[in-house]
């Protein structure tokens, strides 16, 4: 474990500030499009959602709440990654919804016999193995982006 946490730490100097700049201003517009229009899709065809969320067994007794907050921290969320001065708090807050709508999927897989998905837009025509690896792809890209964020160096170049 000493020997990966030094290997990642030599690997992480060796790359240049803009790089890492670069690399987490696009995840970030990947976050910030996926958030946008994942909210998008809940709000245009809002009932559907709300119906779906309501036969979740586990969001049940949640889906009025559920149904308008999804989508409200997701544009929130957005907002936080688009201001440089507030962008690593939206990675921390992406990486904490892409790790709770992955659990969700490992939960409802796992303990349900009825799983409806209540994704927007091209995400509800993934299957759930199919989108269990697209979130952990996302999760992945995310904590990568709080770590090179994370580095000294990187810190003043990107709060500007």
């Amino acid at each position: 474990m000493l020997k990966v946490a030094l290997l990642y730490s030599t690997f992480i100097t060796m790359i240049s500030p803009k790089i890492k700049t670069l690399f987490i201003e696009i995840v970030s517009a990947l976050v910030i499009f996926l958030f946008i229009y994942a909210s998008v899709s809940k709000i245009i065809d809002y009932q559907k959602f709300k119906i779906q969320l309501g036969q979740s067994p586990i969001l049940t007794s949640l889906a009025g709440f559920t149904s308008w907050f999804i989508p409200a921290i997701e544009i929130l969320v957005s907002i936080l990654l688009i201001l440089p001065r507030y962008r690593l708090a939206g990675l921390y807050a992406s990486f904490s919804l892409m790790a709770m709508f992955s659990a969700y999927i490992v939960a409802i897989t796992k303990y349900s016999e009825f799983i409806p998905c209540s994704c927007g837009g091209v995400l509800q025509h993934m299957n759930w193995n199919e989108h269990l690896i697209f979130n952990l792809v996302f999760f992945t890209l995310i904590a990568s982006s709080i770590m090179l964020f994370r580095t000294k160096s990187n810190r003043s170049i990107l709060l500007q």
